[in-house]
């Protein structure tokens, strides 16, 4: 009993949880959002002024071959594609305000990164390899007069940056975002614990 006694002293003497600040919580995930959305705005900038040049090229210049103009085409769809998918991730992420409804915004934000993370998941794939494939029918007049050696440097450069992005680029640059949105959910639901 007297062993029963003092694991109860120790284990009331234990210290309680931080308190977390509601303002500085809220503060926290507005800036990380912030961050995140920022990101996400200048890719759509970026994204939009390479799909206005992707644009020029197919419908301005002329090619002799079609599987040319067909390479540059999967190109413009798969940046339209991809254009679209950050535009509506920004929206999703931009629309909720986190001191309005912070029990909303909690369910909206894991909504949102459940979705992001099935959807980043295969499209990531299908994007880079849209792109290469694009790309590379796009090379066959582009390279038609170039030689052997060169043909062969700019095909394995493709394949490269496939491999590259796909195998180290994309684990890294979606991990540190899945941090970031982990971090701000934490905070979120310990915060809804506090209250409830």
């Amino acid at each position: 009993m007297k062993d029963f006694d003092h694991l109860m002293s120790v284990w009331q003497g234990q210290p309680k949880p931080d308190q977390l600040s509601v303002d500085d919580v809220l503060k926290q995930v507005k800036k990380g959002i912030r961050s995140i959305t920022t990101k996400l705005y200048w890719s759509i900038v970026a994204m939009v002024a390479i799909t206005a040049f992707a644009f020029i090229v197919t419908f301005f210049l002329a090619f002799k071959s079609a599987i040319t103009t067909v390479g540059i085409l999967i190109v413009l769809v798969t940046l339209l594609m991809y254009l679209s998918l950050i535009v509506r991730h920004y929206h999703i992420l931009s629309k909720h305000d986190a001191t309005l409804n912070p029990a909303e915004y909690l369910d909206s934000l894991k909504e949102y990164q459940k979705t992001r993370t099935k959807v980043i998941g295969w499209f990531y794939y299908i994007y880079i390899l849209l792109i290469s494939a694009g790309l590379a029918l796009y090379f066959i007049e582009v390279l038609e007069n170039s030689s052997l050696t060169f043909k062969l440097v700019t095909y394995g450069s493709i394949l490269l940056w496939f491999v590259f992005t796909t195998f180290y680029l994309k684990p890294r640059m979606f991990k540190n975002e899945e941090e970031k949105l982990n971090l701000m959910i934490d905070r979120l639901v310990r915060l809804k614990e506090q209250f409830d």
